[in-house]
């Protein structure tokens, strides 16, 4: 299985984020690619295809202020990394700011994700990354390819940043297959987290079905988005499925939503499949709450990969890192 890695994407370096009411250590760190890169070996560089393809499902004006949040933050006289503090509530809409706090809330959605020197550098690879592991499986040389990324992507949109992600890579990736001529794409979205940021991308998109299996957000972060209750709208009504799970649930509670996801997206009959792998469902991550075990995994994996789709895993969640590598090897194991 190809695995695919870029050592630029360590250059994000976060130091701290708001949590619980207070400051705690970042927990994206870039132990995590370190770790999952030196247990799976091998793996090939990426590429870089440019900006087009990111520019396909991101906002100019977002690109531009990602790329220089950081320097407006230390022209403005502050130090460490840009957090922002004020967010609208209601109203959003694109207004000319120049404050760099005014443009942390419009460009993001909460404190846990700051923008530091290296953040650009880190994302900008975490994206070719997945392109990168998409190429083979677009060209047919491939049936199944891992993209290591880092930072993740899952819960950026198209003009925001939040729950530690910058670039949503899966939408990327996705965007690219069907620019190379795949008509439907599926994204498979298994993080312990909703993956607002994709689900916003394509809610109104007939073309790319999305579905996820996550915690509640009722008690779970990002609270807002992945309800039951949310299906899709105009032409993409009835391409999202959002299955929640209650904290706490382990294997025999997920399977189940995981096989009648997979014949959801067996139903859409797509011609690609991407995987939002989070290891942030794993039974000892520190910051989240469902059960499952390293030997589990393989189980998930194969389920998966018995669609018999053209597969790409991009890396999402896990931060129990010492574990880390462990639990992505024993999923991949399953393709």
């Amino acid at each position: 299985m190809l695995s695919v890695f870029d050592p630029r994407q360590l250059s994000h370096l976060p130091a701290r984020e708001m949590h619980n009411g207070g400051w705690s250590d970042h927990a994206e760190t870039a132990d995590r690619a370190r770790i999952v890169a030196a247990r799976l070996g091998g793996l090939a560089a990426a590429r870089d295809f440019g900006m087009a393809p990111i520019a396909r499902v991101h906002g100019a004006d977002y690109l531009d202020f990602l790329r220089g949040a950081h320097a407006r933050w230390r022209e403005a006289g502050r130090d460490g990394d840009a957090i922002g503090y004020a967010w609208p509530v209601v109203g959003r809409r694109p207004l000319v700011l120049s404050r760099i706090d005014a443009l942390l809330g419009r460009f993001s959605f909460d404190a846990v994700t700051p923008i530091g020197p290296g953040t650009w550098n880190g994302a900008y690879w975490s994206a070719q990354t997945a392109l990168t592991a998409l190429a083979p499986l677009l060209a047919g040389d491939a049936r199944a390819a891992f993209a290591l990324c880092r930072p993740p992507g899952h819960h950026a949109g198209a003009d925001y940043c939040g729950g530690y992600c910058y670039l949503n890579n899966a939408a990327i990736a996705a965007r690219a297959a069907q620019d190379a001529g795949v008509a439907r794409v599926a994204i498979l979205d298994v993080d312990y987290h909703h993956g607002n940021g994709t689900q916003d991308l394509f809610l109104e998109d007939g073309t790319v079905f999305f579905a996820s299996i996550h915690a509640d957000p009722a008690a779970d972060y990002p609270y807002y988005w992945g309800h039951a209750d949310e299906r899709g709208q105009g032409a993409g009504e009835g391409a999202t499925l959002n299955l929640p799970l209650p904290r706490g649930t382990g294997i025999d509670g997920y399977l189940p939503a995981l096989d009648r996801t997979l014949d959801a997206i067996a139903g859409f009959a797509p011609g690609l499949l991407l995987v939002s792998f989070g290891a942030d469902t794993f039974a000892q991550d520190p910051i989240s709450h469902f059960a499952i075990r390293t030997g589990d995994y393989p189980r998930l994996g194969a389920r998966i990969a018995a669609l018999g789709l053209p597969a790409l895993v991009v890396m999402e969640g896990g931060y129990a890192v010492d574990a880390l590598g462990e639990n992505v090897a024993a999923f991949l194991s399953g393709f």
